[in-house]
């Protein structure tokens, strides 16, 4: 126990400090960006005026407003304090709409989107390789080459195949949009229908690039612990091969364990090419468009969120092992 402690406090030590520097980089990044999104609201406010007066005194209001007339020292420490209270300010690109509301809007479509695929890619994708290192044959020359080909294809590679194969040519499903145009979000029968079908592409999408790459990590790994001394010498003492292939495979998961946790953690990120793509309306799509519009309030908010996820989940699963394997625990105690 005392080692599993010291493991643990080690680790969040370790994980606070990355956070602190993320958080740094989080808020300075984004304002190296080039132009002045200030003035491109207020061009769109001030359309028609002509007296430059008046102009100048609705750019100083808007700067006053989102603080950029401030020193860069100065706005990190009140964008630290207003952070602490979920105060991410006004999108730039979106105001006089909040970056909290503009992200309350189109997180739920990348969770619901993101989350799921990976989880059936995840299980999907490890049981095929799990089959493939144990039947060996037919089954793993024909699993292997179709993996490798499907992993080696780009996020948007997979989105652009399904899509013209699925959407343009057999017109299975609509191309693009998160539900009909010509629908109002609501608990209806036609509106979840709708959701539904325009799920399926950008869903598929996401599932097979997850399964041909979990495919490969586990069969590699359950080929290398099927060959290891502990698994001979444990069918030498006449141990039933189930409860052996038990042992096997709870080893060769630590590595995608490590994987589901890494890709859960970064589904925001990976959801970007796919939302684009499809035009869903997640967060993917928001981080595009904020990138676009200079609008680094919401840039500084998105990474923010994906920062937090990946820790989150790197330390998570850190932990996680602690308890998996004891040999990490007995490494600390040392």
């Amino acid at each position: 126990m005392k080692g599993y402690r010291k493991y643990f406090f080690n680790k969040l030590a370790w994980y606070l400090v990355t956070f602190v520097f993320a958080f740094i980089l989080n808020f300075i990044l984004p304002r190296l960006m080039p132009g002045d999104p200030v003035a491109a609201i207020v061009a769109r406010f001030a359309q028609g005026m002509s007296n430059a007066t008046g102009v100048q005194a609705i750019y100083q209001q808007y700067t006053e407003l989102f603080g950029t007339n401030k020193p860069m020292l100065e706005q990190f420490f009140i964008y630290v304090k207003n952070v602490m209270r979920g105060d991410f300010g006004f999108s730039f690109s979106q105001y006089p709409r909040t970056v909290a509301d503009v992200l309350k809007s189109s997180i739920w479509w990348t969770a619901a989107l993101q989350f799921p695929a990976i989880i059936v890619g995840w299980i999907i994708g490890n049981t095929l390789g799990a089959l493939a290192a144990y039947r060996k044959g037919g089954f793993d020359k024909v699993l292997m080459p179709v993996s490798i080909f499907v992993s080696s294809l780009p996020p948007f590679g997979m989105a652009v195949i399904l899509l013209v194969i699925f959407g343009i040519g057999l017109k299975w499903f609509p191309t693009s949009g998160g539900y009909g145009f010509d629908l109002i979000p609501s608990f209806t029968w036609s509106f979840m229908w709708s959701v539904i079908v325009h799920y399926q592409l950008p869903f598929w999408s996401l599932v097979l690039i997850a399964v041909g790459g979990q495919a490969i990590g586990m069969r590699s790994m359950a080929i290398y612990e099927l060959n290891a001394d502990y698994v001979k010498y444990a069918r030498f003492m006449g141990i039933k091969d189930r409860k052996i292939i038990g042992y096997v495979f709870r080893n060769a998961m630590l590595p995608q364990i490590t994987g589901l946790a890494l890709a859960i953690g970064t589904m925001v990120g990976g959801a970007l090419v796919a939302e684009i793509i499809f035009s869903y309306p997640g967060l993917g799509s928001t981080i595009f468009t904020a990138v676009m519009g200079g609008d680094y309030p919401l840039i500084s908010a998105t990474t923010l969120i994906i920062t937090v996820m990946v820790l989150a989940a790197n330390f998570i699963i850190e932990i996680l092992y602690g308890f998996i394997d004891p040999r990490i625990k007995a490494a600390q105690a040392d």
